[in-house]
């Protein structure tokens, strides 16, 4: 029997990010998991829709609260290939996630920066996610990584 794990679960976000990549968006893609069962999914489709805020994290959200029938989801886990932005951080906290893991970090783009010290580290004081989410960074960090890196070398 497969095993439902963090890295399980990132292939499954890898696989959105994918799509993306085919449709010629920026490949990230993001999973959200209640109970080991994936109840939404989402890729960036912000060249599709023409829209600045369709990045996978609010896709995979908007589709879970329609879903599950709630605007909060504190059983759920977010997977999302790359490290999140500021908004999608936002809308992370707002939906009271227990979980959000993601794979490679984003120096240009990524959201937890605005939250870190010197080292590198979160804050306590400034914790962007809801007081009782756990952050988990890395997962598949290279597979995630390599998508992106291949999406904008044959952009050059």
């Amino acid at each position: 029997m497969l095993e439902m794990n963090d890295e399980y679960f990132m292939q499954q976000a890898l696989k959105q990010a994918q799509i993306a990549f085919d449709e010629d968006e920026v490949p990230i893609g993001a999973v959200i998991v209640i109970n080991n069962k994936v109840v939404a999914k989402g890729y960036n489709q912000v060249e599709k829709l023409n829209d600045a805020t369709a990045h996978a994290e609010i896709i995979a959200l908007t589709s879970a609260f329609g879903s599950m029938g709630s605007k909060y989801l504190p059983n759920a886990t977010l997977y999302v290939t790359v490290e999140p932005c500021l908004m999608c951080v936002g809308a992370m906290y707002w939906s009271k996630l227990t979980r959000i893991v993601y794979g490679a970090s984003d120096v240009k783009s990524g959201g937890l920066r605005f939250f870190t010290d010197e080292d590198g580290l979160i804050k306590p004081e400034s914790w962007p996610f809801h007081p009782k989410a756990e952050l988990v960074k890395g997962v598949l960090e290279n597979e995630c990584a390599n998508l992106m890196k291949t999406f904008f070398k044959s952009k050059r």
